[in-house]
């Protein structure tokens, strides 16, 4: 398989209960229960539901408090698939994405720099691409969203200040510079992607606003497999759901 990440060995059990947003109980398939980190704030809006399958890493760092890591959780919205929930993995990825110019959207750049300042409030840029001098500069925002209605993905499942002071970023760079709003959808079974404007009113009006204006959208749909991470192409961009708030 063409695997853009591979993880490291993984051990597979069942989820007992996530709580403290950053703690899991686990039960191995070996029987054993384990307390995992959970390297996820959001509310994991239907991706954390006890007794369903996940796979966790382990870690042999001495320093570490809890050894392993939950990766990966099993759902069945309309069919198995497995959603990523380590939220520190979509930016290794998107890196590994670049370097392979996997996104032929985004043209031709020659240099990757990573956590940039910019804008009046005080935010660091994901990616910053640039290349050629006759060439604007792309400012790239990565968000992994895992919530799912159908084979159609939301971001956000909750309320973001940070998310919308992201939209008003980018879209003040337009026209000097190109903006790139990337939805890593952290999941295989949807090709659809919409704003979360049950979750986030605010933040569904901000993106068709940055949309209007100039701002571009790249939901970009992955495989997620015990195995690895795999590319498969962009989700059809839904700016507005029917009946959203």
């Amino acid at each position: 398989m063409d695997w853009l990440y591979q993880y490291p060995t993984l051990y597979p059990g069942v989820l007992l209960k996530r709580y403290k947003r950053f703690f899991a109980d686990i039960e191995l398939a070996t029987g054993e229960v384990i307390t995992a980190h959970c390297p996820n704030t959001g509310p994991m809006t239907a991706v954390s539901t006890p007794g369903n399958p996940v796979q966790v890493s382990y870690s042999d760092n001495p320093n570490r408090k809890l050894p392993y890591t939950w990766e990966m959780i099993q759902v069945c919205d309309t069919e198995p698939a497995w959603v990523g929930v380590n939220t520190a993995l979509p930016n290794r990825v998107i890196k590994l994405a670049l370097e392979k110019f996997l996104f032929p959207e985004l043209g031709k750049y020659s240099l990757i720099r990573f956590e940039v300042p910019y804008g009046k409030e005080k935010s660091r840029v994901d990616f910053l691409l640039t290349g050629d001098e006759s060439d604007k500069p792309i400012y790239l925002e990565v968000k992994s969203t895992t919530w799912a209605q159908g084979k159609m993905v939301l971001f956000p499942d909750t309320v973001t200040t940070r998310g919308q002071k992201h939209l008003r970023e980018l879209t003040a760079l337009i026209p000097q510079a190109r903006a790139v709003m990337l939805y890593f959808i952290n999941r295989g079974d949807c090709n659809q992607f919409a704003p979360g404007d049950i979750a986030d009113p605010l933040y569904g009006k901000l993106l068709r606003d940055a949309v209007s204006l100039g701002v571009e959208v790249l939901p970009c749909r992955f495989e997620i497999n015990p195995e690895g991470i795999r590319y498969l192409g962009l989700a059809d961009f839904i700016p507005s759901m029917p009946n959203a708030v």
